[in-house]
C-alpha cells in the first residue's frame, strides 16, 4: 500500500480501535482518526477524506449500514471493510451504497487483514474473509 493511502477506524470498543488502527499502520496507511460511533464517524469522513472506512458491527451508537450509506454519499469510492464475530455475521445489506467492500469475520489472520485492504475485484462482500 503506498503511504498516502488513508483510513478511519469506527469502533465502539477502544481496545479494537487499538488493534485495528496497529494494523492498519502495520500495512502503511494513515489513520486519519477514530470513532466510537457513526455521526463522529461521519464528520471525520467528512473532514478527512479518507480512501479507507474500517467498521466493527459493534458500535457506541448508530448502525454500521447506515454509516456505510453516508459516508459513501460523502465520499462514493470510499472502499469499506466491515468487521464482526465470526459467532454472528453482520447480515449484508441488498442496498450497493450500504454494502461493505468486504466482511472480514473475528478471530482472523493478519494475512485475512491484507488481503481485504486490497480491492479484488470480486466485489461480493458475502464471502467472508
Amino acid at each position: 500500500m503506498a503511504s498516502t493511502s488513508s483510513a478511519v477506524v469506527v469502533a465502539g470498543d477502544e481496545e479494537t480501535r487499538v488493534l485495528l488502527r496497529g494494523l492498519l499502520r502495520l500495512h502503511h496507511f494513515r489513520v486519519d482518526g477514530e470513532a466510537e460511533g457513526a455521526t463522529q464517524a461521519i464528520e471525520l469522513v467528512r473532514m478527512h477524506r479518507p480512501s479507507l472506512l474500517v467498521i466493527d458491527t459493534s458500535l457506541a451508537e448508530g448502525s454500521s449500514n447506515g454509516l456505510i450509506g453516508h459516508a459513501r454519499g460523502l465520499s462514493p469510492g470510499l472502499r469499506v471493510i466491515l468487521v464482526g464475530p465470526a459467532s454472528h455475521p453482520p447480515a449484508v445489506p441488498s442496498d450497493p451504497m450500504q454494502r461493505p467492500d468486504v466482511v472480514l469475520l473475528r478471530p482472523f489472520r493478519i494475512r485475512q487483514f491484507a488481503d481485504a485492504l486490497v480491492p479484488s475485484g470480486s466485489g461480493d462482500p458475502t464471502k467472508p474473509r
